[in-house]
């Protein structure tokens, strides 16, 4: 069962460019003949999670995505593309003062996703009463992802993203989803502390996890059971094989 103090908050903003669709949003290129972030909202009304305990962040052409899965949901607008980190803040921001945590999914890569399995994750996460749970999974092949840097014991020490992976690194097959549940109250609190990223002036959320580490946040990783479950759609060539994993229309 979802935790009911938990609300969802969808990264929806993104632009399709490498996909072929740069004139509609990421999340409305089509998997199998449809939105690919439809899959998802499918799967938290077939786990009866209420529409108004959804966030959908978007940005560009928000009309169409609004359009495209209707009313009940809250949109929340964020106006310039400024990272995974600000575009979560926006979304926060929008969700009902009652959620004491909230749960982040990727619109573009959660098409896989079954809902028993972020609904243990999440469940996890309140549990163990976590600042911060950040979903990971091992995937054989892990070129161009953000890996997950643990110790001999097994506990997380970085997570290293692909500009800055050290020799070695490339061996590493678990990898961040970019999927994270955070205790409300400590993402608000470490949230204007956040520096942008080098070069690309964005605040990603990447950036809790270090702060986590540098101040000894209660933080976890848990992994996916089912590495078939996450799956990133950043290439057409990534969007073909999408296509062949999904058999339902």
């Amino acid at each position: 069962m979802f935790n009911k103090n938990t609300g969802i908050i969808i990264l929806a903003a993104g632009r399709g460019k490498r996909l072929g669709c740069a004139d509609i949003p990421k999340v409305l290129c089509e998997l199998k003949g449809r939105p690919i972030a439809s899959y998802i909202l499918e799967e938290l009304e077939r786990g009866e999670i209420e529409k108004n305990k959804i966030c959908l962040v978007v940005g560009f052409q928000k009309e169409k995505v609004m359009e495209a899965f209707g009313d009940g949901y809250i949109y929340a607008m964020q106006e310039e593309l400024s990272g995974t980190a600000h575009a979560a803040k926006i979304g926060e921001e929008e969700l009902p003062e009652d959620f004491d945590n909230f749960l982040i999914l990727n619109g573009d890569d959660s098409a896989f996703y079954r809902f028993e399995s972020f609904a243990g994750f999440v469940s996890k996460h309140a549990k163990s009463g976590n600042d911060i749970t950040l979903l990971t999974c091992e995937k054989d092949d892990a070129q161009g992802l953000g890996r997950v840097i643990r110790d001999g014991s097994g506990k997380v020490i970085a997570i290293r993203e692909k500009e800055n992976m050290m020799p070695g690194d490339e061996n590493i097959k678990e990898i961040s989803t970019g999927s994270f549940c955070f205790r409300r109250e400590w993402f608000n609190k470490i949230y204007p502390s956040l520096q942008p990223i080098k070069g690309l002036g964005e605040y990603g959320l990447p950036s809790f996890v270090e702060k986590a580490l540098e101040i000894g946040a209660k933080f976890e990783a848990i992994k996916l059971e089912n590495p078939d479950e996450w799956f990133g759609i950043n290439t057409l060539e990534q969007l073909a094989e999408a296509e062949l994993k999904k058999f339902t229309p």
